[in-house]
């Protein structure tokens, strides 16, 4: 008897709903209120709003300013560097993305359909 299940999975993205104060963001990462204006001064963290309490970021800059510390850390690379590395990790995540999106599987195997000039 061949019994086949199905299993749908339940996620949310934390990332949208989560903000850090400039302190709080600090804090998390251990960065320096300096380094966080030079990233953000590179585009290496954007700031999701500024009003008369507090400079906040959204959850994505959390992942980003530790990536950041890593890469500065592991490879003693700028905040220009950072930046455009950071912007080449999401550019490769978007197309493996779509790569994933455009795959099906079948009978336990992975065939990806090809789209030409998709």
């Amino acid at each position: 008897m061949n019994e086949s299940r199905v299993t749908w999975l339940e996620a949310q993205v934390i990332e949208e709903q989560v903000e850090f104060t400039l302190v709080e963001l600090c804090r998390a990462t251990g960065a320096s209120e300096e380094q966080l204006a030079l990233w953000v001064a590179e585009g290496v963290v954007e700031v999701r709003t500024t009003d008369a309490r507090a400079t906040r970021f959204g959850g994505d800059a959390l992942h980003r300013v530790l990536t950041a510390q890593r890469l500065t850390r592991d490879f003693q690379i700028n905040a220009a560097g950072i930046a455009l590395a950071l912007d080449l990790l999401d550019e490769i995540a978007a197309l493996r993305s779509q790569l994933l999106s455009r795959s099906t599987f079948v009978s336990g195997r992975r065939r990806f359909k090809f789209h030409p000039g998709a």
